[in-house]
């Protein structure tokens, strides 16, 4: 179930009834704590958290038109999926994150590599995901990028 949506407004509109206010206030989170200079758009069809070509003129490797993806949020199926590149890209914050998930959440951490689901929507750990978000400025998600994917 991919959400339609042109803006993050229209996005919003569209997510279920059921999922609404979890998923807002996952995004009031991101908003309060990840540092200035990302910005927020539909991105791959999601909320997505991006460094602006005003910021990076380079843009992602994988399409150059599109702004270097940092965080999203969608709204899937069977979950609320929260997509963070960092704990991808960054061994040190994946371990930290995966020790800190369990202090936050009695359920077992449902992981990909940079994908973590959350099918319990009522069991969102929004103070870790907003430490999370402190853990690295945009130059320090350029920094990283550069050294791991762009060629």
């Amino acid at each position: 179930m991919q959400i339609k949506a042109k803006t993050v407004n229209e996005y919003l509109e569209k997510i279920p009834e059921e999922r609404t206010r979890y998923f807002e206030e996952l995004r009031k989170v991101i908003l309060s704590n990840i540092p200035d200079g990302f910005v927020e758009q539909i991105n791959y069809g999601m909320i997505g958290y991006v460094v602006p070509h005003s910021i990076y003129p380079d843009g992602y490797h994988c399409d150059p038109q599109l702004p270097l993806p940092f965080v999203n949020i969608a709204s899937q199926k069977h979950f609320i999926g929260f997509y963070h590149m960092g704990i991808y890209a960054d061994p040190k914050l994946y371990d930290w994150f995966v020790n800190e998930y369990p202090k936050h959440n009695k359920y077992k951490l449902d992981m990909g590599k940079s994908c973590v689901r959350f099918k319990k929507i009522d069991q969102i750990p929004y103070q870790l995901i907003g430490d999370l978000m402190q853990k690295m400025t945009v130059d320090d998600w350029i920094k990283l990028y550069e050294q791991n994917y762009k060629k």
